[in-house]
């Protein structure tokens, strides 16, 4: 029998404005994403997601030391990161946070590793951008020896030798479960399948079911390795209000403003109105009533063969309070609405 579809929320602590337009402290930010998460606690939401950021227009930069905040407040909703950078940490520091947070939710904590799509950790913590891959890589490999919680002989080139070490605290229960998040390279789709891990597609734009050859390659991977697929989720941004006009003209300037800014950062043209009403339409912006977010979400999950759905709900300055209000019609309409849908 497949496992129902589980139902997420991501966010990375966008910077907000309150009621006139003011942007919000940094702090206050941090606040509110306790409360959001507590929020999707109560309606039943199966996880939240905190990215990790080291720049001014998102809050937050450790991640698991609001998931510990979230934990203390929350009773059933799963813990983790959306991503944690490995490449700019300590794959054994990483592993021990995590393992804290396991302890003090209950068995409640997830990773999900990446190499992240901003740079900025790199110089901030003194590593050399050009080792991007190898950084990656090597600490990864070290991070999968330590989930076993056995004693680990390890060697790699970038930092000394491990002999029969053992890391604490140890996870109460089981393994902890980490993910390896993907945006689109094949290379990193087999490289999870080669570590046993669950993939976590990062669909950020166009069609979702462009992401159908990686889903293939990933199980193919497996059945190559002689193993049984791990599950594969996705991570996309949305935004659900009453009705699809409500939704696209509360969503519309914050969710431009915030890609406009990143796009001067990366070289890409202004967004005009006509790409958005077809990311809206046709891509992958979740974007609308509860139905039509619904239908979309349903959409995906068959033609990808997901096991869990990431609304990433935060964009930009996009107030706490819609924030708030998406998550409740989030939870409250289109989680049922999906299962119904997929029977």
């Amino acid at each position: 029998m497949t496992a129902p579809l589980e139902f997420g929320l991501d966010t990375f602590g966008d910077v907000t404005g309150d009621a006139s337009g003011n942007m919000l402290p940094h702090a206050q930010v941090i606040r509110n994403v306790v409360d959001e998460a507590v929020l999707a606690d109560e309606l039943g939401l199966d996880f939240i997601g905190l990215g990790e950021h080291h720049r001014s227009d998102f809050a937050i930069s450790s991640p698991e030391t609001v998931l510990a905040a979230i934990a203390a407040r929350t009773k059933r909703i799963h813990l983790g990161s959306a991503v944690t950078v490995l490449s700019s940490d300590d794959p054994i520091r990483v592993f021990q946070r995590f393992a804290t947070l396991d302890a003090l939710s209950g068995g409640r904590a997830e990773v999900i590793l990446g190499r992240g799509s901003f740079t900025e950790s790199f110089p901030l913590f003194g590593f050399d951008l050009r080792k991007y891959e190898e950084l990656f890589e090597e600490k990864l490999d070290l991070f999968t020896a330590l989930l076993s919680q056995k004693p680990v002989t390890w060697q790699g080139k970038l930092r000394p030798p491990l002999k029969e070490q053992l890391v604490y605290p140890p996870v109460e229960h089981g393994r902890l479960k980490t993910w390896i998040g993907v945006g689109g390279s094949p290379k990193s789709v087999v490289r999870a399948a080669h570590y046993d891990l669950p993939l976590m597609l990062a669909i950020i734009g166009g069609d979702p079911e462009r992401f159908s050859p990686y889903v293939d390659l990933y199980r193919r991977a497996f059945r190559e390795f002689g193993r049984p697929a791990q599950p594969i989720g996705v991570h996309s941004p949305g935004y659900v209000a009453e009705t699809d006009e409500q939704a696209r003209e509360e969503l519309w300037p914050d969710y431009k403003a915030m890609r406009d800014r990143i796009g001067r950062e990366r070289g890409w043209p202004p967004m005009g109105r006509d790409e958005f009403v077809s990311e809206a339409e046709h891509g992958s912006l979740y974007v609308g009533s509860p139905e039509t977010v619904a239908r979309k979400i349903a959409k995906t999950a068959q033609a990808l063969g997901i096991s869990r759905f990431q609304l990433k709900y935060s964009a930009g300055q996009l107030p706490h309070e819609k924030l708030m209000t998406s998550i409740g019609l989030y939870g409250r309409k289109v989680v049922p609405m999906v299962r119904e849908m997929m029977g």
